[in-house]
């Protein structure tokens, strides 16, 4: 079979839903533990959750890139990201919280850890990166799956939504200006993360 044309097999389509099953679990968790921390805190950590599955076409030029074979068994072994889960929250003590409550469940096996908010990108992007490894249980197998997970706050989505789009435009003239005042917008940000999050604290101290 060509093997380009294994990305639009029923082998292929069947990854895609055992991805988007591994989505679902990875959701549930956070959902579970928002209530949980609502339930003890009287308020939610957790301001949305967004997910996505690669495309194909996104998943055949990562691979060809990567001088890989367009195959479903090279998508499990080399991709980290077709799946993804984006969860953001309120303040900067919250990704930590739910990082590190995730990753303490016997079943969610971490494989790569990136923290782009202690160490932000050079262009000023800021996020909690993990890469997870999680079980979905089929109805006569369980398959281990793995899942991309961002965590930022309300600010830093913000930014790098704006940052996204903005480096979509062609025909930019002064792109060198642009990249020094985005840059000096995530350190604003990051301070109204830091500020915001001082708040939070004071409050909780009174009480």
């Amino acid at each position: 079979m060509n093997n380009i044309l294994e990305l639009r097999s029923d082998s292929f389509r069947t990854l895609m839903a055992y991805f988007r099953c591994a989505i679902m679990e990875i959701e549930t968790k956070f959902n579970v533990l928002n209530e949980e921390f609502s339930l003890q805190h009287d308020r939610n950590p957790i301001a949305d959750i967004k997910s996505r599955l690669k495309s194909v076409e996104s998943i055949e030029d990562k691979l060809t890139r990567k001088n890989l074979p367009v195959t479903c068994e090279a998508i499990e072994k080399n991709l980290n990201d077709v799946a993804g889960i984006r969860v953001i929250c309120t303040f900067i003590d919250d990704v930590y919280m739910l990082a590190d409550a995730l990753l303490s469940q016997d079943d969610i096996t971490l494989i790569q850890k990136k923290d782009y908010i202690e160490n932000p990108k050079p262009n000023g992007y800021r996020s909690l990166h993990l890469i997870v490894e999680v079980p979905i249980f089929l109805a006569e197998e369980k398959r281990f799956m793995r899942v991309e997970i961002q965590l930022r706050t309300i600010a830093m989505d913000f930014w790098a939504s704006l940052e996204h789009q903005l480096n979509y435009k062609k025909n930019i003239t002064n792109a060198e200006m642009i990249q020094n005042e985005l840059k000096h917008c995530a350190e604003v940000n990051a301070e109204l993360d830091r500020r915001m999050s001082e708040i939070k604290r004071n409050i909780a101290g009174m009480q």
